[in-house]
């Protein structure tokens, strides 16, 4: 991900009293289909929405990855149904 990014990341979980390793890849590219396949302010919308998702589930980072599943397949139906389909090239 980059040394930034890693070090933001370590820096805000330390804030916010989280003790979680998180497939940062996975929520980027849910993040990523949410702002291509819906519209830009859905992606950190839905990231928030997986997160309060993966709490209420119990958390832990299955269910992180679970949540963030369900959103991803939900972004791609909504932008087939839409007629916006994702470019397959990001």
């Amino acid at each position: 991900m980059g040394p930034v990014l890693d070090e933001w990341i370590s820096a805000a979980k330390t804030e916010l009293g989280i003790d979680l390793d998180v497939d940062i890849a996975v929520l980027l590219d849910l993040a990523r289909d949410a702002a291509h396949g819906v519209a830009r302010p859905a992606a950190p919308l839905t990231t928030f929405l997986v997160g309060y998702a993966a709490a209420s589930a119990g958390g832990g980072p299955e269910a992180v990855r679970e949540a963030a599943s369900k959103a991803a397949a939900l972004a791609q139906r909504w932008a087939e149904e839409s007629g916006s389909e994702p470019d397959p090239a990001r």
